[in-house]
């Protein structure tokens, strides 16, 4: 443990519940089982709250172990595509905005096509801001790979809103991705 570091349950949860339950909810598209996965991520914390090192450790450690639970629970339903819809909880910040934003909308729906590997990658590097070695490390990846999901899941991105703004321009209403 860190010099003077003393891990307190309650404070983890108030400053990581909205990290965990965003990064789950962007890896599933499922409100229901982004707060089930929170859930269980915190329940796992505190059964191991005396492992964590610091608040750092304690941080990386939830973010591994949320993406690590989003990807087992799609692989149990087995459905690789979902609702488009997403709902979003009224009290994350920064979450809001793209709820009310009909472009932050639809990148929330595109972003639930890309395979879960590139969507796993852009979340971490784009709403938590992680480096693509941090992104490696939660994912028990090769940096390699991490950067080839970066690069591809940012093509394939581009490429899906091309097409919507190609669409919107020739007057016709977007087909929903499945």
């Amino acid at each position: 443990m860190a010099a003077g570091w003393k891990p307190d349950f309650e404070a983890l949860v108030d400053e990581h519940q909205s990290m965990v339950y965003s990064l789950a909810l962007r890896m599933t598209g499922d409100s229901g089982l982004a707060e089930e996965i929170a859930q269980d991520t915190f329940l796992a914390l505190d059964d191991n709250l005396g492992r964590m090192e610091s608040a750092d450790h304690a941080r990386f450690w939830l973010r591994r172990v949320t993406m690590s639970r989003a990807a087992d629970a799609l692989r149990r339903r087995k459905v690789r595509s979902m609702d488009l819809w997403v709902e979003f909880d009224e009290n994350l910040s920064g979450v809001r905005e793209a709820r009310s934003s009909p472009l932050g909308v639809r990148v929330e729906q595109l972003l639930q096509t890309l395979p879960e590997a590139q969507r796993a990658a852009l979340v971490l590097r784009y709403q938590e801001e992680m480096t693509p070695e941090e992104i490696a490390a939660t994912l028990h990846a090769p940096v390699a790979t991490v950067k080839s999901h970066l690069q591809r899941g940012l093509k394939l991105l581009r490429a899906k809103a091309g097409e919507l703004l190609s669409e919107y321009l020739r007057g016709k209403e977007p087909a929903h991705e499945a």
